[in-house]
């Protein structure tokens, strides 16, 4: 099975459009880039988690020809608003051989993607199917259970997953993503060492005021250590609204001033903000080991696909 990280930015994208800070001047140089955050898991069953609004690009640039299924987390557009894309796996299939695909999500997303995809329902495109966080689903191979995650009051649904699925040699794999969220209240007891934990990491460092609730790296360390991922952490949904030492753009109204800035345990300058792919690798790796994390965290980009 594989797990494709189809997009892995912010709900704006990475570099952002009109923006000349420094972390967009530098991803512009270097000619890297971050979609809005969606992943796929390819195995007998094509099974994508959100749908944003570059998902047309990351489904061509991944050769996908089929989906099966669509989790939904929650009902804000850099998570849905794609779903219109997946009229083309009917357009492009013979007259009466398209069976429309199911579309999990909570009744609270449901009830905000409906007003502007309920045509999509109509023309048989999509199923919506209305899961409840607690209870498992299966998807063909898939065992699915959702679970609550709070991502502030303008996003009721919001769900995270986890995933149960066969690896490549046979075993039990499990898959937990957290989606976008600053808490996960009542986490059931299946969360907890997983094979692979997929989390959200808007900021490098928490914000004082987290207007958004949107998660940290440095506030993502705690859920990382109490969770336990078993074989590997990836790091997703990141931004560009960390404020860079002497940045004139540190005045826009998309940085955020910092609470307390991690520091390594020399108690010196905070570490550096990260501007690019290898940079962000490298703190987070020097994070690691200075706090001495025992558990692998890799900073996933798009495009990236893990055999599991």
């Amino acid at each position: 099975m594989d797990l494709i990280f189809l997009g892995t930015g912010g709900a704006w994208g990475v570099p952002e459009l009109n923006c000349d800070c420094v972390i967009c001047r530098e991803m512009r140089r270097k000619g890297e880039k971050r979609d809005r955050t969606s992943f796929l898991l390819r195995g007998e069953t094509t099974l994508l988690v959100d749908c944003g609004p570059d998902a047309r690009a990351q489904l061509a640039r991944n050769d996908i020809h089929t989906i099966d299924a669509v989790l939904i987390t929650h009902e804000h557009s850099d998570h849905y608003i794609g779903l219109d894309e997946l009229f083309a796996y009917k357009r492009n299939r013979p007259r009466g051989s398209f069976q429309p695909i199911p579309v999990f999500l909570t009744p609270k997303s449901h009830e905000v993607i409906r007003k502007r995809f309920d045509y999509l329902e109509d023309l048989e495109v999509i199923r919506a199917c209305t899961i409840e966080p607690g209870r498992w689903l299966e998807i063909n191979e898939f065992e699915v259970l959702p679970f609550d995650t709070f991502h502030g009051p303008f996003a009721q649904g919001s769900a995270g997953f986890l995933v149960k699925a066969r690896g490549v040699s046979g075993e039990a794999v499990r898959i937990v993503y957290t989606s976008d969220f600053s808490d996960i209240p009542n986490p059931p007891a299946d969360l907890f060492e997983p094979d692979y934990l997929v989390i959200q990491s808007f900021w490098l460092n928490e914000p004082l005021n987290n207007r958004p609730h949107h998660m940290s790296f440095q506030r993502a360390i705690p859920f990382i250590e109490r969770l336990r991922p078993q074989k590997e952490t990836f790091l997703v949904h990141i931004g560009d609204a960390d404020r860079v030492a002497d940045d004139p753009a540190n005045t826009l109204l998309k940085k955020y001033e910092p609470k307390d800035p991690m520091r390594p345990p020399s108690g010196e300058n905070p570490y550096p903000i990260p501007l690019n792919q290898a940079q962000w690798q490298e703190t987070v790796n020097r994070i690691r080991s200075d706090r001495r994390i025992p558990y692998p965290v890799t900073v996933a980009y798009d495009d990236l696909c893990i055999r599991i």
